[in-house]
């Protein structure tokens, strides 16, 4: 999996290009946090197929791309985002995030620190807390943490001002806190983005291989 944002931006550079194997990488590096977002949109059931959905029209539309590792997390953040409304109006149902957030508010903080709701973050648990969240904070918080947008990025996703993203971000995060009863600690900065673990591999080279057929996700 690639490791930092330089490695990123030179795979999808090499991917734009034709090289299968920069392709591949781009998408493990990605998929998962996408994936988590797009559970807090449309649930596990049908995470997965929007997931595929989102993947053909990057695909697609990857030539027209232009920007580093950070641009192109929000650019696939966005397609995520509306491949998972367009589902949820297919579907004609409303969208997982955005449950009653009364069952929060009523239990104490031990702490107002969201430092271990951050670290939690990665585990199942703490996206199945997310989705009860506001649909605002749920969306800001995934944007923020696990996409690892900044809130500029994050709020052009989201179509509003960054500003407002950081409020969500930190309300979510400040409730998530209180639900999985934090202890004390630091205060992490938003724009830090948990470690992405896995081997790191060795440079992506700019001319790569040219694409003979389309990419399916069975290739990456």
């Amino acid at each position: 999996m690639l490791g930092d944002d330089a490695e990123l931006t030179a795979a999808v550079l090499a991917a734009q290009q034709g090289d299968e194997d920069a392709f591949r990488a781009v998408y493990r590096a990605v998929h998962p946090r996408l994936l988590g977002y797009i559970r807090t949109l449309v649930g596990d059931g049908d995470a997965e197929d929007v997931a595929s959905e989102a993947w053909l029209q990057i695909t697609r539309d990857l030539d027209r791309f232009d920007g580093d590792a950070d641009r192109f997390r929000g650019w696939a953040a966005r397609i995520a985002r509306n491949r998972a409304l367009d589902h949820i109006r297919t579907r004609g149902r409303r969208p997982v995030v955005g449950a009653d957030e009364t069952e929060l508010t009523d239990r104490p903080a031990e702490s107002d620190t969201a430092d271990e709701a951050i670290e939690a973050l990665a585990t199942g648990h703490a996206m199945d807390l997310i989705a009860r969240l506001p649909q605002d904070q749920a969306e800001a918080v995934v944007l923020r943490v696990v996409v690892g947008l900044d809130a500029k990025s994050a709020a052009d996703t989201l179509g509003k001002r960054p500003g407002a993203v950081r409020t969500a971000a930190h309300r979510g995060l400040k409730k998530l806190a209180e639900l999985l009863g934090t202890d004390g600690g630091g205060v992490a900065p938003l724009d830090g983005v948990p470690p992405q673990r896995g081997r790191r591999p060795g440079p992506i080279a700019p001319d790569g291989v040219t694409r003979t057929r389309p990419r399916t996700q069975k290739d990456m």
